[in-house]
């Protein structure tokens, strides 16, 4: 079997053309990514046994992604996670920012990046097949200073490799931040909770927050704290006493040696079906999310209700409300520079 990509309609959003690309590699696993919002659909890889399972969470059609959903599978942009009361101040001037996650700004806002219809084209790649999406996200889009040029790359290895690789540049002084929205369940999407699921991050500290999920500017020791996943541990092993209302994580974990190359985050084993997912990434953190917000409202592909704790995401980033925490690595992007990063989940079997 050879390598492959398909592009295929997937409907219409203000009479413009949405298309899905088909990504197989040569081992039959699959990645479906449309370009509304850069979005990965599903993603189709091998258990101990050899057969296929679809671990993203999403949706069948494109209907239900421009509803209302918590950002199933999407791009993030220009800036991942929360900023404190959607404000930041920038070359002595106060930028203003939507706020959809009151009383903070979150996700790049109502109609970010994950809103947004990207172009995608066929690329090469010399150890799988992959598809670029590109973006122009004009000056002044959700209060953002400057016009901002974006590119994300999906490439599916021969290995069962997912990488996505990230380029930003933008024309005046403005943080980006981005990731990749991607709800996990290594189950099979269709299948129960991840509350099993084992879970490593690497990780020694984390970054706690207030009432509201914003950092409050220092990082403290995950040891002793329901916070610790150096060692493999259950999903829901601490789960409950998080403390967190919803419950469940929501929170910031600082990557050990992060931000200076492509570096070990994490890895998620699923003892039922035996796969594996091993996260690595250039950034310097990672939101560990277990999706608390789920309460039963949205309905997924075949028809899957979605409830709490059904999936966990990984998304990589700079910290959040970096632009407002002197103390946390900087997201201010120079005007004229061209910001890259990369994140890979890699696929396999115990």
């Amino acid at each position: 079997m050879s390598s492959t990509v398909q592009k295929l309609p997937f409907g219409q959003v203000s009479g413009k053309p949405v298309d899905l690309f088909v990504l197989t590699n040569a081992a039959g696993s699959i990645a479906k990514i449309c370009t509304y919002g850069a979005t990965l659909t599903e993603l189709h890889v091998p258990d101990r046994q050899g057969r296929l399972g679809d671990v993203v969470l999403g949706f069948d059609t494109l209907a239900p992604y421009l509803g209302s959903h918590p950002f199933l599978g999407a791009t993030i942009g220009r800036v991942a996670n929360r900023i404190a009361r959607g404000r930041f101040t920038l070359g002595g001037k106060t930028y203003s920012l939507a706020i959809n996650n009151p009383p903070n700004h979150l996700h790049g806002g109502p109609v970010g990046f994950d809103r947004s219809l990207w172009s995608g084209a066929t690329v090469p790649a010399s150890d799988g097949v992959a598809v670029k999406f590109s973006l122009l996200s004009p000056d002044g889009d959700q209060g953002f200073p400057g016009n901002c040029r974006v590119e994300v790359t999906y490439t599916l290895t021969e290995s069962n490799v997912l990488r996505i690789e990230y380029s930003a540049t933008v024309d005046r002084d403005c943080p980006v931040n981005l990731t990749n929205h991607s709800y996990f369940n290594l189950a099979g999407a269709a299948h129960g909770l991840v509350l099993d699921h084992e879970l490593q991050l690497n990780a020694d500290m984390y970054t706690p927050v207030d009432a509201t999920s914003i950092p409050l500017g220092q990082l403290a020791p995950v040891a002793g704290t329901p916070m610790d996943f150096r060692q493999p541990t259950r999903v829901g092993a601490h789960l409950r006493e998080v403390g967190s209302n919803p419950c469940g994580y929501d929170h910031n974990y600082a990557v050990n040696g992060g931000g200076r190359g492509l570096t070990f985050v994490g890895r998620v084993y699923e003892p039922t079906s035996g796969r594996v997912m091993e996260t690595r990434s250039t950034e310097p953190g990672v939101q560990f999310y277990t999706s608390n917000y789920f309460d039963g409202s949205v309905t997924g592909k075949g028809g899957v209700v979605y409830r709490q704790h059904h999936a966990l995401c990984l998304e990589t980033q700079h910290f959040p409300d970096a632009v407002n925490q002197p103390a946390f690595a900087s997201c201010v992007r120079k005007a004229g520079e061209t910001f890259r990063t990369t994140t890979e989940y890699a696929f396999s079997t115990r």
